[in-house]
């Protein structure tokens, strides 16, 4: 007996004996047509089954959901027998299940009409039905009255803009009904993933709909300003129509629709603020909804729209959410890299500063003074008067035009929010490889008043004739290459280069002090390594380490990888970090495990690395080599970062003992990763600059400082140290000197400057006077 038909025995039959490699099943052996058979049986498993048949039940279950099973009609017309055995169970089925069971059906599709017709029956005596879309595609199969009666009832009391959603949905052919079933969510806080959205955004009804939808709800905020319809707090729509208007922006967003920003400027400020004095909303529920929208398909508009009325919400507790969901959407903007890159100018003129450095410059008149915005590296607010900089705010100012003052300080912040975002979005199009016309990179990137600071301290390659590419670094070019307005233009990385052309660029950036927005000449390269071809489709590189929980969770989210919280609860023992990259062509993900508590802090297990590829709508995985270098590169840097910075081995309190202390000996001063080997490079150009380069050595792993008492070796990667003859360890709680921020560093990072301030500490020895340091040096000298 095969797997898949032991398996369909083990679903359908209670007392059938399992083998014990059959609990946790390889499906990779079955095929998708036997899959679909066996995700039938499957979800005929009741809750009281076998604890071995549910294990079954959930291998198929989430096998099924990375691959694409596929139906005989048979199969097709029990998988909706299994839907009304389940509702009459539970009250519920989902029932995009049938739905997806007909779309991949690999014959004539079966006669389900008396299934879909109970089906439907059961949820028109609900008041509130999940999933309106999927219904009116399985009513569709049960006939044309059942249809009218479906669409009746998800009419009632619903509002118009759901009665026009409806009636579109209806009219559309059963597999388009279909298709559109997979973007109609439970509820608003859940948004289905994106590849349902684009394959939704095709349709042509839909779209004409979502504007049709978008614009009747800004006519009736505009009604409600105007006094045509009464004002009642938080009811300006009904809550159907709210998520109907939640997918109707996503899809325009999708779309970039041109009529949008325009739209933006009337709905926002419309459920935003009440028509009267009251510090109430005409629809809170849909301002939220806006702003979920803008975290899944933000647009620079949308995001500046929504900050915007954030300035002029009067209910207090308002703003504070507004900010925190900010933060994503300023997260998902950086990664939309076709959009992210469109910058307003907001007034900014581009002039020279301080003799030859080009930047933009916003004036402002108040009074007899003058203030001025400034973007350089960040926006500056300062204040002239008579051309001459004055070190505050003047008083009159203050007095007179507190409005001004508070407008200004809060553009700085748009700016410095705009520039943060537009860094993240340029690094963010390494995985894309993103190419960009040169007419409009020079005028719109390099030339544009806020961004041609950041991107001129970039190194770009312009495709001068067919095939050849000049890299450039504007910021040392007195004139930009000659090359037609349609040339391409992309960031040049490291990867494509010969090493001796990296080298060129890193003294090149060293020797002119030019410190880039994000480390690209000084980038970490990652190459499939010997162990892991062997390996074949994981890498162990960064597994079994000990690392502090919280600051790689928040890491996680920093760098754009989506984790389940992890903890001492079921289903909290491990998860797979993972981040989609190449425009969603290509997923990474990082397997990592809750370890215990270590007082008040969380201990994780790091593990492997895998990849998977996108394959007819569903993730596959894949042989690493069979990754793109670059992808393969940027996200095993991502995961190089993660252990790097969380690692127990860079905290010095675990010196203390406890059993993660062999750990910690192991890797405080192990080899170097590529992030210290970076590290590494840039200390061999910073040194010889330094007043303490006579005192210095690079040495391996290791910088090597002679002090006066003791000769001190600092570990590229841990920034831990040791001290000769006998590699004693030293403990100094991080601090920075005064001594090393003036130093130039050609990328930031706080590890390089940690072991920089920590040489300055100990080539001068003999002044230390903190007494728990001078004890450690002293007690082996």
């Amino acid at each position: 007996m095969d797997l898949a038909a032991r398996l369909m025995r083990a679903l359908t039959d209670p007392d059938f004996p399992l083998q014990d490699q059959d609990r946790h099943p390889d499906l990779s052996q079955v095929s998708d047509e036997e899959l679909g058979s066996l995700l039938v049986a499957a979800y005929r498993v009741d809750a009281s089954a076998a604890p071995a048949t549910k294990a079954v039940r959930f291998a198929v279950e989430n096998t099924a959901g990375e691959r694409q099973p596929r139906y005989t009609p048979d199969a097709c017309r029990r998988m909706f027998e299994a839907l009304v055995e389940r509702y009459e169970e539970r009250g519920w089925a989902d029932l995009t299940v049938g739905l997806g069971a007909l779309e991949r059906c690999t014959g004539p599709l079966p006669d389900v009409s008396e299934p879909a017709r109970t089906l439907v029956g059961f949820w028109l005596e609900k008041d509130t039905v999940r999933q309106p879309y999927a219904l009116l595609a399985i009513a569709g199969h049960a006939g044309e009255e059942t249809l009218r009666a479906a669409v009746e009832h998800l009419s009632r009391a619903m509002g118009p803009i759901v009665a026009d959603e409806m009636a579109v949905i209806a009219g559309l052919a059963p597999a388009e009904r279909a298709l559109l079933s997979e973007i109609d969510r439970e509820h608003r806080f859940v948004s289905p993933l994106s590849h349902a959205w684009r394959r939704s955004a095709g349709n042509s009804a839909y779209v004409a709909f979502a504007r049709r939808a978008l614009e009747a709800a800004a006519d009736r905020t505009d009604a409600i300003r105007a006094g045509w319809i009464p004002y009642r707090a938080d009811k300006a729509f009904t809550d159907r129509e709210i998520t109907t208007l939640g997918q109707a922006l996503r899809v325009a967003l999708l779309r970039d629709e041109p009529w949008l920003p325009e739209l933006f400027e009337r709905l926002l400020p419309g459920v935003a603020l009440a028509p009267t004095a009251a510090k109430t909303l005409p629809s809170q529920a849909l301002l939220y909804e806006v702003v979920r929208a803008a975290q899944d398909f933000p647009t620079p508009e949308l995001v500046t729209a929504i900050r915007t009325v954030r300035r002029t919400v009067r209910h207090a507790g308002v703003p504070k959410q507004l900010d925190k969901m900010l933060k994503k959407a300023d997260a998902a903007l950086a990664a939309r890299t076709d959009v992210a890159l469109r910058l307003p100018r907001l007034g900014f003129d581009t002039v020279s500063l301080r003799g030859s450095a080009v930047g933009g410059v916003l004036r402002r008149t108040a009074g007899d003074y003058q203030a001025v915005v400034t973007v350089t590296e960040t926006a500056t607010l300062t204040w002239e008067k008579d051309d001459h900089p004055l070190r505050s705010v003047p008083a009159p100012v203050r007095r007179d035009h507190a409005t001004l003052v508070k407008e200004l300080r809060e553009l700085v912040k748009r700016v410095n929010a705009q520039l943060a975002t537009l860094v993240r979005a340029l690094e963010g199009g390494f995985t894309v490889d993103a190419v960009h016309p040169y007419g409009w990179w020079r005028t719109e990137l390099a030339g544009h008043p806020l961004a041609r600071t950041l991107v001129r301290r970039l190194i770009w390659e312009i495709e001068v004739a067919p095939g050849e590419w000049r890299a450039v670094l504007p910021e040392t070019e007195e004139h930009l290459p000659d090359a037609p307005d349609d040339a391409s233009v992309r960031l040049w990385h490291p990867i494509r280069s010969e090493l001796s052309t990296v080298r060129a660029w890193r003294d090149l950036l060293t020797e002119r002090c030019i410190r880039q927005p994000f480390k690209q000449a000084f980038r970490e390269i990652y190459r499939v390594t010997p162990a892991e071809q062997q390996t074949r489709v994981y890498s162990n590189r960064f597994a079994a380490h000990l690392v502090h929980y919280r600051t790689m969770f928040a890491l996680f989210r920093a760098r754009g990888w989506r984790s389940d919280r992890l903890g001492p609860w079921d289903g909290g023992e491990g998860d797979a970090a993972e981040r989609t990259l190449a425009a969603g062509e290509w997923r990474a993900r990082f397997f990592h495990s809750w370890a215990d508590w270590a007082g008040d802090d969380e201990l994780a297990s790091t593990d492997q690395v895998r990849f998977d590829r996108r394959v007819e709508g569903t993730w596959r995985e894949a042989p690493l080599a069979d990754v793109p270098p670059l992808v393969f590169s940027e996200a095993m840097r991502d995961v190089d970062l993660f252990v790097g910075v969380t690692s127990i081995a860079a905290d010095p309190d675990w010196t203390d003992g406890g059993p993660e202390r062999a750990y910690w000996e192991r890797a405080s001063f192990a080899e170097l990763t590529e992030t210290a080997e970076a590290r590494r490079d840039a200390l061999e150009r910073i040194l010889p600059r330094l007043k303490i380069a006579d005192r210095c050595t690079l040495d391996g792993r290791f910088l090597t400082v002679r002090g006066d008492l003791r000769t001190y070796k600092i570990h590229l990667g841990s920034a831990n140290i040791l001290m000769e003859p006998d590699d004693s360890y030293l403990c100094i709680v991080p601090a920075r000197r005064s001594g090393d921020g003036k130093v130039f560093l050609p990328f930031e990072d706080e590890r390089l400057s940690l072991i920089l301030s920590k040489a300055f500490l100990l080539a001068a020895d003999t002044d230390i006077t903190d007494e728990s340091i001078l004890i450690q040096i002293k007690r082996g000298a």
